[in-house]
């Protein structure tokens, strides 16, 4: 069964790996593979540096169904625009704390040369 938000190309995933978010990676292609009802996912995954790589997946698996990929299981949830769930990120701490309380930040301003 195809999940209602259909993956697109240029759309940004998140990527679950044994049941967990992982990684980022944005949809740069999907074309048909040889193998019928399969096709090639490029993707670009957002880690430094960016990595891309190309997947072959059916049409469920790329809108969100779970797959295995040698033997792990494997996600793809569409992020939608701008919405990032603060339970992706987990806890936070307040931004006093990881300055240091008290201390004033620095602004510095950006020169063009």
């Amino acid at each position: 069964m195809v999940n209602k938000a259909c993956n697109r190309v240029g759309d940004l995933v998140l990527v679950h790996y044994e049941n967990q978010p992982v990684v980022y990676a944005r949809i740069e292609a999907i074309e048909p593979d040889v193998k019928k009802d399969w096709f090639q996912v490029s993707l670009t995954v957002l880690t430094i540096p960016s990595q891309d790589v190309t997947w072959i997946l059916r049409e469920e698996y790329i809108h969100g169904e779970s797959f295995t990929m040698g033997g792990k299981a494997m996600k793809l949830e569409r992020v939608e625009s701008g919405a990032v769930s603060r339970r992706e990120l987990g806890p936070v701490e307040p931004a006093a704390k990881s300055r240091g309380a008290g201390k004033p930040s620095k602004v510095v301003e950006f020169k063009k040369h």
